[in-house]
């Protein structure tokens, strides 16, 4: 019984949350209310209130979910099929594949960190995991000789990071905007960024690196 009610308590959070979400994204995190909120939740005030005191709280909520998916992403990032690969995988999903709800969402929680405090402290917290998350994937590559091991990994990181923040700006600002098509052009400047050594790993030189020996790699850098 108790866990059918936490597993209702749970479902219960994730349906607030996609109602935030989509208040957010067509009202701005300003114009939502929380009784506009509640009306999409289809719940009394003092029901929600149980859940999510206040708005930042519910940002607070959507940041952990997708830090949630994004961190499984990586934690299954397969390394026997190459960094390059893996991160072509990445790219093609957020560029492509991601709805582009919770593109607008991204962008407008990137808008109000500039505001609010509390918002500015989640959506920094977000960005410090997948900058350790890349950076550990980077890592990885370099100990299965990928890349070399005199490659700037945390300015690498964050020009990437840079891009990938570019691109969904302009998903966000132009709903033509085709994001796959600008995929090979960033693994063009990610392998110019990490120099990357196919002839090494094609001679051999490198240590192979498969799905049993990568989370002891990933572990050993951390």
């Amino acid at each position: 019984m108790r866990r059918a009610n936490a597993q209702l308590q749970s479902d219960r959070r994730d349906e607030i949350l996609a109602a935030a979400q989509r208040c957010f994204v067509r009202s701005g995190f300003h114009g939502a209310s929380m009784q506009e909120i509640c009306a999409e939740a289809a719940m009394s005030p003092g029901n929600l209130y149980r859940y999510f005191p206040s708005k930042e709280a519910l940002i607070a909520g959507i940041a952990e979910r997708d830090r949630a998916e994004v961190g499984q992403q990586f934690a299954h990032a397969d390394l026997s099929q190459g960094l390059f690969a893996v991160l072509e995988g990445m790219v093609r999903h957020y560029f492509g594949e991601y709805p582009r709800e919770r593109v607008l969402l991204c962008t407008e929680i990137m808008a109000e960190s500039r505001r609010n405090p509390e918002i500015a402290r989640i959506s920094a917290s977000f960005d410090a995991d997948v900058r350790k998350w890349l950076l550990d994937l980077l890592r990885a590559a370099v100990a299965c000789g990928e890349i070399p091991d005199d490659v700037d990994l945390a300015g690498a990181v964050t020009m990437l990071m840079l891009i990938v923040d570019g691109v969904w700006w302009r998903r966000a600002l132009d709903p033509q905007f085709d994001a796959a098509t600008v995929v090979p052009i960033f693994m063009e400047t990610a392998r110019h960024l990490l120099r990357a050594r196919p002839k090494a790993l094609a001679n051999g030189k490198g240590r192979n690196l498969n799905k049993k020996t990568m989370p002891d790699t990933l572990e050993s850098i951390r």
